[in-house]
């Protein structure tokens, strides 16, 4: 019957029937010698309904075999198992579909190879990764530990089923004491030469409708002494830069001094004493101003009227309101540092804009809090100088101490803000203060 398969199923159902049909009709004729043409129909088709039935279980038992397997196969596509194909070796519709399915079957195969590889890859890169990762479930159980964090919280043993808590317990008690205060940052294991730094991320998110926390921890000693060390070293270069400018001249000064009073030439003396004195006051304010930067203390909050406080700023440096404030608008800030660093924003737009009425003060409502732009009709920054203007220590003017913007920025995120500097259309610079409430 396998030559059956090569056939259409509709044709050879009809042939078979025909075929049935024509030897009912032969064994009648032969029965209507002896019985009536009602009883000689009857035998022909009960003699002929066995052998019909038998040759129609025979001719569709391949296409119910096909069935079987199509039914199988899908199973097992079900159960992510892609080793299976059909064989028919018949046309037609059935042997299209089951061209379709083995094409299905092969698709599977391949992207499940290819997601088996990126797993695999994502796997590798999970575990030699040198940042400690944790995932836990809503019960505080870890779910996974890659090698790093085995090594730093279990002594390499697996962690995967244990309580986060417990793990803790164990734990130096800076890393307990980073993550009883939540969210980022940095804290530090040991002391001395075994001093060791590090920074904890934690973030959220849903996996599988329920909420799950991805704990990073990063070793940061080396990458962060690197920088302490390029940090200190620009510091000496723009200290000592400095110190040159000013002893320079008060030495030649006052050599110039002592000459002059050796000639007995004293009405030019005071000019010499001036510049000195001039140059000292500078040194001072210098020293001054890096001292102030580095022992800047935690904010003083207390509730600050708006329109009163401005007014007490512009009694210090010149600028316009770019809109109307209301009166009854308040917030809670420390108003000594939120005024050293409007300040320094002010005087740096007005060093940039030579026209004081072009330098103007918004005051809008973020979502947050408050946020204060200080506004100029200067040159604006390029792309480079935007990038580095915050970092401490970086100036584009000869004079400068590159502490002024640094110090705004340290007093904005002392308070949980931020500051972000952008060009204006038309020309000019918008330098936005942002303070939560």
């Amino acid at each position: 019957m396998r030559w059956l398969q090569r056939l259409p199923l509709t044709a050879v159902v009809v042939a078979i029937a025909m075929l049935h049909v024509a030897i009912g009709a032969a064994l009648a004729m032969l029965l209507l010698r002896w019985l009536p043409v009602w009883a000689a129909i009857g035998a022909g088709v009960i003699c002929t309904l066995p052998t019909l039935v038998w040759s129609m279980q025979r001719a569709f038992a391949p296409a119910h075999a096909l069935f079987r397997a199509l039914a199988g196969t899908v199973a097992s596509y079900r159960d992510s198992d892609y080793g299976f194909g059909v064989a028919w070796a018949g046309r037609g519709a059935l042997g299209e579909l089951v061209a379709a399915h083995n094409e299905l079957g092969e698709t599977l195969r391949a992207q499940r190879l290819s997601l088996v590889q990126r797993e695999l890859l994502l796997d590798t890169m999970v575990q030699n990764t040198p940042v400690a990762m944790l995932l836990l479930d809503p019960n505080d159980h870890v779910v996974h530990a890659n090698l790093a964090a085995r090594r730093a919280l279990g002594g390499g043993r697996r962690l995967e089923g244990q309580t986060f808590s417990t793990l803790l317990a164990d734990a130096p008690p800076a890393l307990a004491d980073a993550f009883a205060r939540g969210g980022d940052g940095l804290f530090t294991v040991g002391d001395g030469e075994n001093e060791e730094i590090h920074h904890l991320s934690r973030r959220h998110f849903r996996l599988n409708g329920r909420r799950h926390e991805l704990l990073l921890l990063r070793q940061m000693t080396t990458e962060l002494r690197r920088q302490e060390v390029q940090t200190w070293k620009k510091v000496i270069r723009v200290i000592s830069h400095e110190l040159n400018n000013s002893l320079a001249p008060i030495a030649s000064l006052a050599h110039s001094g002592a000459e002059l009073l050796r000639r007995g030439q004293t009405e030019r003396l005071p000019g010499a004493l001036r510049t000195i004195e001039e140059r000292a006051r500078h040194l001072e304010g210098f020293i001054r101003g890096y001292a102030h930067f580095a022992k800047l203390p935690a904010p003083r909050r207390e509730p600050v009227q708006w329109r009163a406080y401005l007014d007490q700023l512009r009694s210090q440096v010149e600028f316009v309101d770019a809109m109307p404030i209301d009166p009854a608008a308040s917030a809670h800030f420390d108003p000594a540092q939120v005024e050293q660093a409007l300040l320094n924003l002010l005087r740096n737009a007005h060093e940039t804009d030579g026209d004081p009425t072009q330098v103007s003060v918004a005051l809008r409502r973020a979502i947050d809090g408050w946020r204060v732009d200080v506004l100029d009709r200067g040159p604006g920054m390029n792309e480079a100088v935007l990038a580095n203007a915050l970092l401490p220590f970086y100036s584009t003017k000869r004079n400068g101490t590159g502490l002024g913007l640094a110090l705004a920025r340290e007093i904005a995120e002392a308070h949980g803000g931020r500051i972000a500097l952008l060009n204006r259309e038309g020309g000019g610079l918008c330098v936005s203060l942002v303070l939560p409430d």
